[in-house]
């Protein structure tokens, strides 16, 4: 949800957080390269000549009002739909994976869905650090793909994989973005989980059958004692996947095209 601009000398804060609403917004409703340029200047110029808190209030208001283009992305710029957005691979490690308690966790295939029904409600910009931080709520999400898991416990070796899918509900999480270094030089996504009202998960193979099932009851019973330490997990798997994804798609758009 952020885009990666190339930043010019004069083109502070301001314009990264306007590179947001593209990628929020993914507008494309003309078939021409024309009407999409047209498009992207008169969005990209509502709340230009604002500053403080009522630009971070025009820029939440924008977002919000065009929430239904998220489906499409903006293929004549590369910047890819974000209802569902689409991630390869990810991975978390925790220490040696030959080591006890440690293990190796890999998503592939990744699909997320319910932007589209999300809402930005709250935008904070952070003009010295060059920093947009923005709050965001969904009232439902899913996720589904493939994992692979391996780890040693108690001496033994263990590895899983199969399909997984996820629904969460009354959902919402706070996405900080930065540039690092000189213009053109990647973005650093770190995504926070505020609060998850209500969880449905399914891990195929996890137990191995018959057990299965009964392993996703305790699951989907028993999460919410288990979320403080996972929890930073959570955070570390998503913002990794939201770097790649930021980057691939927004690192070279032309923002400086469409400012007035």
């Amino acid at each position: 949800m952020i885009l990666g601009l190339q930043f010019g000398r004069h083109c502070n804060t301001h314009c990264l957080i306007t590179a947001i609403l593209v990628t929020v917004v993914g507008v494309v409703n003309g078939s021409t390269q024309i009407s999409v340029d047209e498009d992207l200047q008169n969005l990209l110029g509502r709340c230009h000549n604002q500053s403080g808190d009522d630009y971070n209030n025009c820029m939440k208001q924008t977002f919000n009002d065009l929430r239904a283009f998220f489906t499409t992305g903006v293929p004549t710029y590369n910047i890819k739909p974000f209802d569902p957005h689409h991630c390869g691979f990810v991975e978390l490690r925790r220490g040696d994976i030959h080591g006890p308690g440690n293990f190796k966790l890999i998503l592939r295939n990744i699909s997320e869905y319910g932007w589209s029904r999300s809402e930005v409600t709250k935008v904070h910009t952070d003009t010295e650090d060059q920093r947009i931080v923005y709050a965001q709520y969904f009232p439902e999400k899913s996720l589904e793909g493939q994992y692979e898991f391996k780890a040693h416990m108690l001496g033994a070796e263990l590895r899983r994989r199969g399909h997984w899918n996820m629904t969460l509900y009354d959902y919402s999480q706070t996405t900080s973005v930065q540039r690092v270094g000189a213009p053109g030089s990647l973005l650093k996504v770190h995504v926070e989980v505020d609060r998850i009202g209500g969880m449905e998960l399914h891990i195929e193979n996890l137990l191995g059958q018959p057990l299965n099932q009964l392993a996703d009851g305790v699951i989907n019973s028993m999460w919410q004692l288990g979320l403080p330490f996972v929890r930073p997990m959570i955070n570390e798997l998503v913002s990794s996947a939201f770097t790649d994804i930021f980057n691939e798609s927004f690192r070279y758009f032309p923002l400086e095209k469409f400012l007035s």
